[in-house]
């Protein structure tokens, strides 16, 4: 298995151990392969993701929120849409031997060591990328409505980045 982190920037050689927000422990963060596209965006981009874990919970999305054709969506805020479609990322590759399993549920790897990338890879295109996964990508003007009926339901999510939506 192939564990990725995304950043905007492209020379990174080590990835040292590092806190982030209340933790106690020092780890460098990695994504599995699944999960990956959540970050396909700049950094501070806010963005809610939904998935289905189950087959009975496509039902969920689709009822919910509109899905009719994929068991999995992103969305983010228009105005961010300009500099997700001309930004570029880079998707830095780990092997998976240095890492252990830090949430099952987000797809999250975390190290205690300091790690050494094996490829890095600059991603242009991000929206085609998204929707090269099978994901239904939206715009919306406020990510508020969406988050609070998430919060409502019981589907698999992630919003990453909340502190730069709009309230």
């Amino acid at each position: 298995m192939k564990l990725y982190h995304f950043s905007e920037e492209s020379d990174i050689t080590l990835f040292e151990p590092r806190t982030i927000y209340n933790q106690t422990d020092a780890k460098v963060w990695t994504i599995d392969a699944y999960h990956a596209a959540h970050y396909f965006f700049p950094r501070e981009c806010p963005r809610v993701c939904v998935w289905t874990k189950e087959d009975a919970e496509e039902l969920i999305l689709a009822r919910e929120f509109g899905i009719t054709s994929t068991q999995r969506m992103i969305a983010i805020e228009s105005d961010w849409y300009d500099r997700v479609r001309e930004g570029h990322i880079y998707r830095y590759t780990f092997e998976d031997e240095r890492f252990e399993l830090e949430n099952e549920d987000a797809g999250y790897y975390t190290s205690k060591c300091t790690v050494r990338p094996i490829a890095v890879e600059r991603m242009d295109d991000l929206i085609g990328a998204i929707l090269k996964e099978d994901i239904e990508f939206r715009v919306m003007p406020s990510l508020m409505p969406l988050k609070q009926k998430v919060l409502e339901s019981n589907v698999q999510f992630s919003m990453i980045r909340m502190r730069n939506a709009k309230e």
